[in-house]
């Protein structure tokens, strides 16, 4: 039995919105928001990124068209006593698949974590 990190990836629909940021800031909140109703306060929510298709340098997650935004966010949960890498995933989609119910999520990274580093 291991402890691990899974980071994940989640595309938030926003509408009603002309401003990226706002887009941002309301799917961050609402995400949020979700999470603590349902008592995962221990979820972290950030905005994702993506790389530019030119350069290569990371941006924010987010594109807008005709008022409604998708947001990339990236949400981190630490998973205890799993069997394995595998056994985490599915665990951490369990349960943040809960909380945000037809949100579209996925296992982006697990990393084990030695008992040492928590």
């Amino acid at each position: 039995m291991g402890n691990y990190l899974v980071g994940m990836e989640a595309a938030w629909l926003v509408r009603d919105v002309e401003e990226i940021d706002d887009a941002i800031g309301v799917a961050v909140s609402e995400a949020g928001k979700r999470l603590n109703n349902s008592n995962m306060e221990y979820v972290e929510v950030e905005v994702g990124a993506t790389g530019c298709p030119a350069c290569g340098e990371p941006f924010d997650s987010a594109f807008i068209a005709a008022n409604t935004a998708l947001v990339g966010l990236a949400l981190e949960i630490d998973i205890f006593n799993a069997e394995g890498e595998e056994h985490a995933s599915r665990i951490a989609k369990s349960e943040i698949g809960g909380a945000l119910r037809d949100v579209p999520l996925s296992v982006v990274d697990v990393f084990e974590v030695s008992e040492d580093e928590d």
